[in-house]
């Protein structure tokens, strides 16, 4: 047995035991509370003799152990098969694997270890309800409504009180008072003209930040949840978006604010300086008076929600007459939420109200759409709230955003600002700390989960990839985002190659009249995303590290249909794999890179996908009556 194992901190070029959550290796990925599920692990021959393999189960936080039983072998791998109850909502397990030569490795999430892990690594079986079969396959698209397009109608619209006019050519106010006041006037009827564009990009799913009316032009301060801005065309203009990107095969969701309302909102409004107002008990009130109050993150324009009111539940998350409810509902029918801040949302001092609003939100949307999807914006590490009980997947950074950055940014450019960007996350990352990273914050959330987290290079809070990135790495970039589990993101503007120092100054207006001009990245963009849609591997399939180095990461996405072998690098490479690293002839699929048996060689920066077949296993054995342990 190699003396090498996979850790946080030692990824290696070694064929080693590997499994995930991915159909290849469980026998059922959306289990109910008591079901007997089978789980796979794959142990490559040149490994070393496996005398016996146990699955571990946590249930109760009291260990228990499965005895594994040999399946067969397939291209020098041997696969053996245990079988576990799912006694808790979250179920946890590893595998214990017991070699010739007595010495014995555990393999959790993060790798193979010879010695105890922690539990909080263990693979997850989530038994709470599924996704909608179509979110693992989704592209995501998001779009700021003031700064994507301008429709005729906007002309005719009289401007807020607050809001400072902008023409749509000007350049972007990111510094002082006027950031958020700084208005160009963008709307849904001008989203529903660019339609064409999407579709021809070849994404799936708009994302809208907030369409509420408020005092800025993000609209994160909402002053009412119950209308759509009327500048952005009200209601009507909403329910026609929708149909039309319906008609085309677009899905749409919308942005909620479940942490703060803005201080002009209609229910902050009643309460402020009246304690005797049914709303007063919506906010945190630091005087009897209600005078000053909690904010986010002292803003005071931002006041905290105070979500031990049950009356506030009942307007904003619970049930059919709620806000949640209301925009999931005909005529708006839209297809999901995505919520702001949703890492503090119920949270105060000693209080912890999360998980009872998350699931609250979740109840009410599958009573009026069971094929809804909930993602929930958590800047940092996720495992605490992303259990799969309400939140799909995850909006945040730690685990695909900054590392992407720190690997294939430029060594001495600054360190870029802004939500989820601070200084020093973003520091010069060789290949295997991204690839230890990026590990590190997928290791304690359920593989469903993962598959809709989102693999974003930036987004509406962050500054634009490409400001700060090496020359030549977008492909390398965008093509991680499609290819690496999770739901790839195109902030809109990126496709145009747009750069940004900040968050409020990558909210460039979409220069439509350059189209023509920013026809080789849109076109890259382009095939890169229909890579990831043509092919089942990158939505549905499990993947394994094959090679981490400084400049160059090599993985494949397996599945029983097919698989998918990738290779990125931010430099020129010459490398070979183990033999049985993967099996059959690559067929390229995209990029030049050279595939001649188990060696791999071509220029940097450069992303490169080969088809290869499929895993083609004996199926699972049928679940049993009784769970074998010793």
């Amino acid at each position: 047995m190699p003396e090498t194992w996979v850790g946080y901190y030692s990824i290696v070029t070694t064929l080693l035991p590997h499994h995930d959550g991915s159909p290849l290796y469980v026998s059922n990925p959306e289990p109910v509370l008591g079901d007997l599920v089978r789980v796979r692990v794959r142990i490559p021959e040149q490994y070393g003799q496996v005398i016996d393999v146990h699955a571990r189960s946590n249930p109760d936080h009291e260990p228990r152990f499965a005895v594994g039983s040999f399946v067969e072998s397939v291209d020098g791998w041997a696969w053996w098969e245990a079988e576990i109850q799912v006694e808790n909502p979250v179920h946890a397990y590893r595998f214990l694997i017991s070699m010739a030569n007595h010495s014995t490795v555990w393999l959790n999430t993060t790798g193979v270890h010879a010695t105890e892990t922690l539990d909080s690594e263990d693979f997850r079986l989530t038994s709470y309800p599924a996704p909608p079969a179509w979110g693992r396959s989704t592209v995501m698209y998001q779009i700021f409504p003031d700064r994507f397009a301008r429709s005729t109608a906007a002309d005719s619209r009289p401007l807020p009180d607050w809001a400072e006019p902008a023409v749509w050519t000007d350049e972007v106010t990111h510094v002082g008072p006027d950031t958020p006041r700084q208005f160009f006037g963008g709307d849904l009827a001008g989203i529903q003209d660019h339609l064409d564009h999407l579709e021809r990009l070849g994404v799936t799913m708009i994302y809208l930040t907030p369409i509420f009316p408020a005092r800025s032009n993000h609209r994160y301060d909402a002053l009412s949840f119950d209308e759509v801005d009327p500048m952005l065309g009200g209601n009507e203009a909403l329910v026609a978006l929708v149909q039309a990107a319906h008609g085309r095969g677009l899905r749409v969701i919308g942005d909620l604010t479940s942490n703060h309302s803005g201080d002009a909102h209609e229910w902050f409004r009643a309460s402020h300086l009246n304690p005797a107002a049914p709303e007063s008990a919506f906010y945190y009130w630091l005087d009897p008076e209600n005078i000053d109050y909690v904010s986010w993150l002292g803003v005071p324009s931002l006041p905290k929600f105070n979500w031990n009111s049950t009356e506030l539940r009942t307007r904003f998350i619970d049930g059919e007459g709620s806000v949640v409810a209301k925009w999931l509902d005909e005529p708006y029918s839209l297809d999901g939420w995505r919520v702001d801040v949703a890492n503090m949302t119920g949270r105060y001092l000693a209080e912890d109200h999360n998980e009872s609003v998350r699931r609250t939100i979740r109840h009410t949307m599958v009573e009026i759409n069971r094929d809804t999807i909930l993602f929930g914006e958590s800047t940092n590490d996720t495992t605490g709230d992303f259990s799969g009980d309400a939140w799909h997947g995850a909006m945040t950074y730690a685990n695909f955003t900054r590392p992407v950055w720190g690997w294939l940014r430029e060594p001495y450019s600054p360190a870029p600002g802004g939500i989820g960007m601070t200084l020093g996350r973003t520091a010069p990352l060789t290949g295997q700390q991204f690839a230890e990273t990026h590990t590190r914050f997928v290791a304690g959330i359920p593989w469903r989960v993962r598959l809709h987290t989102m693999n974003a290079l930036d987004t509406h809070d962050t500054p634009r990839f490409l400001t700060h990135a090496r020359p030549g790495t977008v492909p390398v970039a965008w093509g991680l985002s499609v290819t690496l589990p999770g739901i790839p993101v195109v902030f809109a503007g990126d496709e145009f190659a747009l750069v940004g120092d900040d968050g409020e100054h990558s909210r460039t207006p979409i220069p439509w009249d350059a189209i023509d001009d920013a026809r080789p990245t849109i076109e890259l963009y382009s095939q890169l995303i229909r890579l990831r849609t043509g092919h089942v591997a990158l939505s549905e399939g499990g993947i394994r590290w094959l090679h981490v180095g400084d400049d160059v990461l090599v993985f494949v996405r397996e599945h029983a249909a097919e698989s998918v072998l990738i290779v990125a690098a931010r430099a020129d490479f010459d490398l070979t794999l183990p033999v049985d690293a993967f099996a059959g002839m690559p067929q390229s699929l995209f990029g030049e890179a050279m595939a001649d048996g188990m060696r791999l060689a071509g220029g940097g920066p450069s992303f490169t996908a080969w088809l290869l077949p499929g895993v083609e296993l004996v199926p699972f054995s049928p679940p049993g009556t009784i769970l074998e342990l010793d």
